[in-house]
């Protein structure tokens, strides 16, 4: 089995060049002293615990699996060290909001730091990105008092958070959730209800663990309008942050045993008038949730690309070395009985897929990423709009279209490895099964799609896609300057009047036929999935072409960006084709069956 490396020299190629990340933190008052040096020693040292203390505990933690004995969890073996070790190191505060002890790093940063965790380890990696979430929560819409109470102990990892959505009866449909919260004359309420798939509802790497809840009020509106968010510790915490003793009416019930992310708790949580706290204002709970919910579905995007890194690792070293056959050209090592398999053109096309579709995927979810630091700090009212209006559109597409490259990836890294891939021993198999699980949580793909297709594209008359094409146009204008790129830009303009033309036929049709929605968005989600990473992919080689002309940085690695770029629009940006044209195809053949002929 490979070891995982972090791939640091992409990542910092990107945040340097192509972001130019410290300029942009230099221009928001909250991430002003966040430097360059700072970044990188922030990325090595993140490096090194993904390598050295989450990577090592990744197999043993998906064979031995979390265990659930009368209510309580334990994790695999190595994993409360490992925790520990994360907590005291800082990092569970990393992005957290100063005045409570956190660290106030910007999502940009954290990104790469979750792609690397979610690589080496992904079941370890849900544990802190739970917390994260909560805590983001809990840091924008609680009261002063319940983040006073609440956000230290989370930020020093010593306690982490939970969200409490799903219920066996609704998933999706949250506005029929049944779980109720009863009003205290001392302002807290008694929540009782039942909870599945929660991630992390109860484990041992925490002395406490503070779940954010979905409830209804007996007198709510219905549907959604009537949710509310209310805040609920396992053990009940004092006016001074500390625990009392007593345990609050909240329970494990059971854990699920699953396909993969075998070491994280995924939990059936009971609560039976289990105490409460409002978090927010009431019947506004879902609006407050999505809060956690944008950075949580970014972080599901991350760990597909993260679990692909990992998976093109142990591919492309093995490709390296694994001698079968002789090269279609001619003998490549004629030392030995037969040359390497990486000399195979298809397991070049199988490689060079992974690693065209990681790069753009990873360039994505920090546009993504930067998109939502410049939403909550930039101190302009316009550029946090307009920054809100793309994280619209763009956190559907990155969770989905990276957790399905992701997978695919995955998939292919097994393929290159035979039945090497198929066994264990290599690893290739738990990223698959790993990997599969980013496409399912935190809104199912399909989810993902038909939100980009309806409310975010046909319901707003295409509005935030044009915004996204002003992005384009602008970086166009920019990049033509380049020497070399304009081999490529035309392609980049193509891009662009295709998605921009497929859409304004899609709203149009949709006006006579609410079913071309549905009928569309998985194609236009992949369509436009695919136009990013062509943008992405000309921001890399616009980068990659400056510095290779002006001989500055390793022109190996340039190098090998630029040809990874070529082959991404020699062979995989052809699939545009195919998918505009599944999308003209409309609604009539996808509802023309009956139910009873299915």
């Amino acid at each position: 089995m490979a070891a995982y490396r972090a791939p640091l020299a992409d990542m910092r190629f990107l945040l340097a060049n192509v972001f130019a990340a410290e300029e942009l933190f230099a221009s928001m008052p909250v991430t002003e002293e966040v430097s360059e040096d700072l970044i990188s020693a922030i990325l090595e040292e993140a490096g090194k615990i993904a390598e050295g203390l989450l990577a090592p505990i990744n197999q043993s933690g998906d064979q031995q699996a979390c265990t659930w004995n009368d209510g309580e969890v334990t994790t695999p073996t190595g994993f409360k060290d490992a925790y520990r070790a994360y907590a005291e190191g800082g990092w569970a505060g990393l992005t957290g909001a100063v005045d409570y002890g956190g660290q106030g790093m910007p999502k940009l940063l954290s990104a790469l730091i979750e792609e690397m965790f979610f690589a080496a380890n992904s079941s370890f990696a849900l544990y802190a990105i739970l917390n994260t979430g909560a805590t983001l929560t809990l840091s924008e819409h609680a009261s002063e008092e319940l983040k006073a109470r609440y956000l230290p102990k989370m930020y020093e990892g010593v306690w982490s958070g939970t969200m409490c959505l799903t219920e066996p009866h609704a998933g999706t449909d949250l506005g029929i959730i049944r779980t109720k919260a009863v009003p205290e004359e001392d302002g807290s309420y008694r929540i009782t209800g039942t909870k599945i798939f929660i991630t992390a509802g109860e484990h041992d790497l925490t002395e406490n663990i503070i779940h954010l809840v979905l409830a209804k009020l007996p007198d709510a509106p219905p549907g959604p309008r009537g949710i509310s968010l209310f805040l609920v510790p396992r053990n009940m915490v004092d006016e001074n942050s500390e625990l009392t003793g007593e345990r609050n009416n909240v329970s494990c019930g059971s854990i699920e045993h699953k396909m993969g992310i075998r070491a994280s708790a995924t939990c059936v949580m009971n609560f039976d008038g289990a105490r409460g706290w409002l978090v927010g204002e009431l019947n506004n709970g879902l609006s407050n949730m999505f809060t956690m919910m944008n950075y949580e579905r970014l972080s599901m995007g991350l760990q597909g690309n993260g679990l692909a890194e990992s998976s093109y690792q142990t591919a492309a070293q093995y490709a390296r070395e694994r001698l079968q056959g002789r090269a279609p050209s001619g003998v490549q090592n004629p030392e030995a009985a037969a040359d390497p398999i990486i000399v195979h053109p298809d397991v070049r096309r199988m490689l060079l897929t992974m690693r065209a579709n990681i790069l753009a995927g990873r360039a994505l979810s920090m546009y993504a990423a930067l998109q939502l630091d410049t939403s909550r700090f930039h101190p302009d009212n316009a550029a946090r709009a307009r920054a809100e209006q793309l994280v619209a559109l763009l956190i559907p597409v990155q969770k989905a279209y990276a957790s399905d490259r992701g997978f695919e990836a995955c998939v292919l890294g097994q393929q290159v490895l035979g039945g090497h891939g198929y066994v264990a021993e290599w690893g290739q198999e738990q990223n698959v099964r790993d990997a599969r699980i980013a496409q399912i949580y935190e809104g199912a793909n399909g989810i993902q799609a038909l939100d980009l297709m309806g409310r975010k594209t046909v319901r707003s008359n295409g509005e935030l896609l044009a915004i996204l094409l002003e992005e384009i146009h602008e970086f166009s204008e920019q990049a033509g300057t380049v020497v070399g790129m304009n081999r490529y830009l035309p392609v980049l303009v193509e891009a662009g009047e295709t998605i921009k033309s497929v859409t304004r036929e899609l709203i149009s049709r949709a006006e006579d036929n609410p079913d071309e929605v549905g009928a569309a968005s998985y194609a236009y989600m992949e369509l436009l999935g695919l136009v990013l990473y062509a943008f992405m992919w000309q921001r890399i080689l616009a980068s990659a072409l400056q510095q290779r002309n002006a001989g500055a940085g390793d022109q190996q690695h340039l190098g090998g960006l630029i040809k990874t770029g070529d082959f991404f629009f020699a062979r995989l940006w052809p699939k545009h084709k195919s998918l505009v044209a599944e999308i003209q195809a409309g609604a009539e053949s996808l509802m023309a069956l009956s139910a009873e002929e299915f």
